[in-house]
């Protein structure tokens, strides 16, 4: 059961935080079984998303498929809700963890808010503080001038647009809507809470393969970013004034796109580049004079200046984050 519970946790923060674990099993049996002779042709986008999902989850805990192929119905609804126990105890955690340091992280060591907000009391965030309204609001949106129709609800805000927390230094340009896309110092210091800390990775790294960022795991650490700072206090799918499954499914779709392959893989290099400095897609040691170390470093490096230079951001960060 723990070791479920385990898989559940890493599942839902690298993989999928917030789809619905027994269906995305059963339906994924279903293909394995009486659907492994359909044509990938013959599934939905959506299908083909579950199945890489599924095989995903698969992957992430030895004896878990023959578990799963063999059970019967009983067998695979304990599984699934015990993993399903897991995603849901994970993003709990992180939402706590998060009210209670985020605010901290919105002013210069030694100046306080104003007015002033306390993390245990949620209401005072969101749209109706300046600090966290401005985080919030929309790219394309200029909260001086909207600040008082959004903060009345006259103008709602959904998960459709994308608050402009999650670009760099906080800027949108119409004209590169790529440029520094998922790569604010906010976003990086949640990510890091959520998958990191001094001493090494937390359980995700420990008892998951993961050694590099995943796109899921960037829009895990959006989600709970925008959450953290708007003032609902219960996360829930349905919520249609958070509408954070809106917001962390369009996160998910703009970076599993397949026009964003070239974007996407410039944006994980620079993620992998700051999380996980050792990453290399090569699965062998290679020497550091070597032909393909040198081709390896010559990409890497146009990835990266294509983005901007990462270490710019890390010396805007504190130095208990860097």
């Amino acid at each position: 059961a723990e070791s479920l519970l385990r898989t559940g946790r890493s599942f839902g923060r690298s993989i999928h935080a917030l789809c619905n674990v027994h269906a995305m099993v059963s339906n994924g049996i279903a293909r394995k079984g009486e659907q492994s002779e359909e044509p990938e042709e013959a599934f939905t986008a959506r299908e083909r998303r579950e199945n890489k999902m599924f095989a995903a989850l698969l992957k992430s805990l030895l004896g878990l498929e023959a578990r799963l192929m063999a059970g019967d119905s009983e067998d695979i609804l304990l599984i699934t809700t015990m993993l399903q126990k897991g995603s849901s105890s994970a993003r709990s955690e992180d939402i706590k963890i998060l009210k209670s340091i985020i605010l901290d992280w919105l002013v210069v060591p030694g100046d306080t808010l104003f007015p002033p907000m306390s993390a245990n009391v949620k209401a005072d965030c969101g749209f109706r503080h300046d600090a966290t309204g401005a985080l919030l609001c929309p790219v394309g949106i200029d909260w001086n001038n909207l600040e008082q129709k959004i903060k009345s609800g006259e103008l709602k805000v959904s998960g459709e647009q994308w608050p402009i927390m999650v670009y760099a230094s906080y800027t949108y340009n119409e004209d590169a809507p790529w440029k520094g896309l998922l790569q604010s110092s906010i976003l990086l210091k949640v990510f890091r809470q959520i998958f990191t800390s001094r001493n090494g990775p937390r359980n995700i790294g420990m008892h998951t393969s993961l050694t590099s960022v995943t796109p899921a795991s960037i829009a895990y650490a959006a989600v709970q970013a925008r959450f953290a700072l708007l003032s609902s206090a219960v996360f829930s799918r349905s919520n249609t004034v958070t509408d954070s499954e809106i917001f962390y499914n369009c996160v998910i779709d703009r970076l599993e796109a397949p026009d964003n392959i070239r974007e996407v893989d410039c944006l994980l290099a620079w993620w992998n580049r700051l999380i996980f400095p050792d990453h290399t897609p090569i699965s062998r040691l290679i020497s550091k004079n070597s032909v393909l170390a040198k081709i390896k470093a010559k990409r890497m490096a146009i990835k990266l200046a294509a983005l901007g230079n990462p270490e710019t951001l890390l010396h805007q960060l504190p130095d208990n984050e860097s």
